[in-house]
Parts: C-alpha cells; structure tokens; sequence
C-alpha cells in the first residue's frame, strides 16, 4: 500500500501545482496550462460585444478577432516563471503605466497626456503579478498594432476574482485584461458649427466624434522579475496547437554597450567605432541624389528577417536608379547587422538618432545639395507616428533618444533645400503623418507615399522594388490600388511626375539611357554661376 499511497500523494501534489504562485527558476509554464489561458482569454473576449468606444481592442481588430475560430488563432507570448515569492512587471516602450482591474469603456472625464507629449516614463511603476500572457491577433506584422494583454494572478479566490472584467479560470488562478493608464480622450467635441447653434442646443445632449485615441497596447512589453535588477527580458512566444505559430526573429548578435552610447556629442576613447561621415554628404559645385533608409525592430524580439529583406530591396532599388553607394545612409537595429552589412556595405545603428537629424540638417540646410532626398521609415511606430528606433539601454521604454516623433521629422525636413523629398512610409499609422503633411505649409517640396494597409511583411518594399529607372512615379503608383501619396498644402502634383532622380517622364524627344544618366542620376556638377547667384539670394535672408 506504500508505493500506491506514494503516487497518489505525488499525482495530488502534481494537480495542486497549477495554483502554486510560481514554477521553479528556469522553468517554463506547460503548454496544456498557457493554452488554457489563451483559450479562456480569447472566448472571453471574442464573445463580448465589440464597444464603440474604449475596449481593449478598436472596432475592426475586435470584429476581427471574434472570426478567428474559423482559422489560426492569435500568436501567444507568456512570461518565465518567476521564483516563489517573486513577481513580474510588464514595461511599455511608450512609457504608460498599466491598468489592471480597468473598466473596458473608460469614463469621460478621462484624459491623459497621450495626446501631444508623446511617451513618457510612468509616474508610478506598474502593478506586479505572476504570469503575463499577450495574444498577438497579427502575428509578423509591423508594431506597434494592437495587442491584448493580460495578468495572470495565482491563489485568487473566486470571490476576490470575479468583477466586471476579471475571470476566474479555476485552480484559484485570475486573468485580468490591462489597458494604458493614460491616453487620449476617449471621446472628442465635435468643432462648435455657430456661436447661435451651440446655444439653442444647450440643453440637449452633443454630439461626439468616434474616439481618436484608445488605450490599447500596442508593442510587446518588457516583462521583467520585480526584484531583478538586471531587467532581463521574461516574455517568450509559445508555439500552441490551435493557435498561429511564433514569428521567428532575427538573430542579431550582442551589442556592446559602449557602442550602444557612442553618439556624436560624445568624443572620448571609449567610441571605438567611426562615426558616420557627414563631411563628404554634400561637395561644392555638385549636386547629388540622397537617401536615409530606418528600419528594424524596437528590441531583438520583434526585428523579423523581413526587415532585412525591405531594407536591401529598397537599397538595391535605389542603387538600380542610380544613387551612388556613399549617398545612401541606412540605420538598423543595434550592432548586430553582420547580415545587413555584407549586401550593403556600411550600415549605422538605428540607436544613433543624432547622427540621422544632423544628416538631415545638413542634407536639408545646404544649397543644391541634394537634387533628390528619399527617405524610407520601416520601423515600429507608435499610434501618434513616433518612430521607435531601438531600446539601446534595454529598460524597455522609449526615452527621449530612442524615439523619433513626427514633429521632429517635419522639423528636419521643414523648408529643405532638395528639389524633391519623397518619404516612403512603411509602418503602421500612417493617418498622423499625413494629416500634419496635408495641413503643412512649410513642406512644399515633400511627397508621403503610402500604403492603404498596415499588415507589415514585404509587400510595400517588393512593389516599389520594381521601380526602372525610366519610369515615372506617377505611372508606377497609379495602377496599383493599395498605394496612395499625399501631397502637402500648396504643393505640386509635378513631383510624382518624374522618375526618382527627376528626370521628365515625357520628354520630346525622349531621354536615352546614358543622356539621362549623366543629367539626373546620381551626381551632376553645377555652373559657377547658379551657385554663386543662389548663395547671393540666401545671404540676405539670413541677415534678416
């Protein structure tokens, strides 16, 4: 009777260990338990309406979502166990605190300071909790997209579990859904139509523009041990049957972090790399066609072998169109883009964002400089536009050298000095971006091409990869419906009507081959005359 007494003591110890508050270091969570999660996660949320306004997810991600159970569900990411006794914390690059036990329709009175500030770091650190699981709804797609996350807490009655939006899963274990703490007003005035008008509606209730800023998440976050004070990252994707499998990430190989802070205020022997030559980007006499490529992820866990492929795509496009190798600045990832390098020859780090604003500048600032200025963004975004470059000091929000918000690109391209700027957008929200452009008047010369749709992959790089060097932009754009350009106020649909060095597309006669090559492509050499009579003209506006 022993040894049965023995299993049976053992199979009991077995089952009650799903309500342990965590599993041995080192260790992970069974599939069978993460499923189970995922799955109770997923019928939770697909069965309740979709809100039309606040939730976890916006209206078409959430509609969405609910037909998942006719295919792949979503990709699943759960943290390590923690040792007992300890918990884990879930950081967003953008800065927001999290908000668990948050009703799913946030009140009106809410407002938060998402709207113009950009991330920020939160002012109380985010509420422990033993497992975090995320389902990731689009799965290899461009971050930031929306997200659900959720806290797992283990030895919670049902009683303490049960609320508006918590569930109870049994085994003593609760999952509650997170949203930001802070973001936009969920509801937004309709502009007033008349002083008379807004008067005699006094009394009656006024309409509301469908929300323009919710409190989805939309990055994966850094999960990290609360009391480990080198803020390794917990979260890991899961392969589940039934479920989409794990995107598989580019190996990058360990940046050092001496390079990670090697930026040009800084010149001290520890900078053991050179910095990016700025002195030879514009010549005297000479103008030349130039380009800024960004692109990767916000950490090793979200740059995708694709972002290699766009970026060489795009290089080799631009090449083929003849921009000279050494006009050509590329920023990726971190240190680690071995892989990138040996198909493109130098490559920066995306951590380096002075180095990219100052080449701007002076691209920008200089005369005939650049005839062309392309610029390709293939990096996360945020829902307000900003750029995410790279977590160089890896503590998994967006500091202020590690983000590029849209008024600073403007600001860099305001008023340029290039004949034509041609900014190819390919990430996610894109509408921010291109209502600023739209209402600009300080962007003559600036066309956004865009796509229509924000699945990620490399669908907008293999299009415009195609790109001859005799062909007009106008023409490669228009028979193509996901594609679309914006134009900013007062500027001229002439732009597209070019090749992308700018040359005429119809020209009587037509250009040949090596005609246009020595008049458009790469560099040409300008009269002594045109220069001098522009340094003349800009002369008296600066001393104004």
């Amino acid at each position: 009777m022993a040894p049965l007494l023995l299993a049976l003591l053992l199979a009991a110890a077995s089952l009650g260990c799903c309500c342990c508050a965590a599993a041995p270091s080192g260790s992970r969570f069974s599939e069978a338990r993460v499923a189970r999660w995922a799955a109770a996660a997923l019928r939770q949320v697909a069965v309740a309406p979709c809100p039309e306004r606040g939730g976890l997810l916006p209206w078409p991600q959430c509609q969405r979502l609910a037909r998942l159970s006719q295919g792949p569900g979503p990709a699943v990411y759960v943290s390590e166990p923690a040792r007992p006794g300890h918990k884990v914390r879930a950081l967003l690059p953008d800065g927001w605190g999290d908000r668990p036990s948050a009703p799913l329709v946030p009140s009106r009175n809410q407002s938060g300071g998402g709207g113009g500030g950009g991330p920020q770091r939160p002012a109380v650190a985010p509420s422990a909790h033993d497992a975090v699981l995320v389902l990731d709804p689009s799965p290899g797609a461009n971050f930031g997209h929306p997200l659900l996350l959720f806290y797992v807490d283990f030895n919670v009655s049902p009683r303490r579990c049960r609320s508006r939006d918590r569930l109870y899963l049994g085994s003593y274990e609760c999952l509650t859904p997170a949203q930001r703490s802070r973001c936009e007003n969920q509801l937004k005035r309709r502009p007033g139509r008349g002083k008379g008008r807004s008067q005699r509606s006094a009394g009656r209730i006024r309409r509301e523009e469908p929300p323009v800023g919710l409190c989805e998440i939309h990055f994966l976050p850094m999960v990290v041990v609360a009391q480990d004070p080198k803020h390794l990252q917990k979260l890991h994707c899961m392969d589940l049957r039934g479920f989409s499998p794990c995107p598989q990430p580019l190996p990058l190989a360990s940046s050092s972090s001496t390079a990670a802070y090697c930026e040009l205020n800084k010149n001290t022997r520890r900078c053991h790399r050179q910095q990016l030559p700025m002195y030879k980007s514009c010549r005297l006499y000479q103008t030349c066609d130039h380009a800024v490529l960004i692109a990767g992820g916000w950490q090793e866990q979200v740059t995708y072998p694709h972002h290699v492929h766009n970026l060489v795509l795009f290089y080799q496009m631009l090449r083929r169109n003849g921009f000279r190798q050494e006009h050509i600045k590329a920023f990726f990832a971190s240190e680690g883009q071995a892989s990138v390098a040996m198909e493109m020859g130098d490559v920066h780090p995306a951590t380096e964002k002075l180095a990219i604003r100052s080449h701007l500048a002076l691209v920008c600032r200089s005369l005939h400089c650049a005839d062309s200025l392309v610029l390709y963004l293939n990096s996360p975004a945020a829902s307000d536009g900003t750029m995410l470059l790279w977590d160089a000091n890896h503590n998994g929000i967006a500091d202020l050298k590690e983000r590029y918000p849209i008024s600073e690109l403007l600001a860099d391209l305001e008023s340029c000095n290039a004949r034509r700027v041609l900014l190819f957008l390919d990430q996610s929200y894109l509408g921010p971006l291109a209502k600023k452009l739209r209402a600009s008047r300080h962007h003559p010369n600036v066309v956004l091409v865009r796509g229509t749709t924000t699945n990620g992959g490399s669908a907008f790089a293999e299009f415009w990869a195609g790109l001859q060097p005799d062909q007009c932009l106008l023409q490669h754009i228009l028979p193509v419906g996901p594609w679309s350009a914006v134009l900013a106020s007062g500027t001229p649909a002439q732009l597209l009507n070019v090749t992308l060095a700018g040359a005429p597309c119809h020209s009587v006669p037509p250009l040949g081959e090596e005609e246009r090559q020595r008049r458009y492509q790469g560099c040409q050499n300008l009269p002594t005359m045109l220069w001098y009579q522009s340094r003349h003209q800009q002369l008296p506006q600066e001393d104004d």
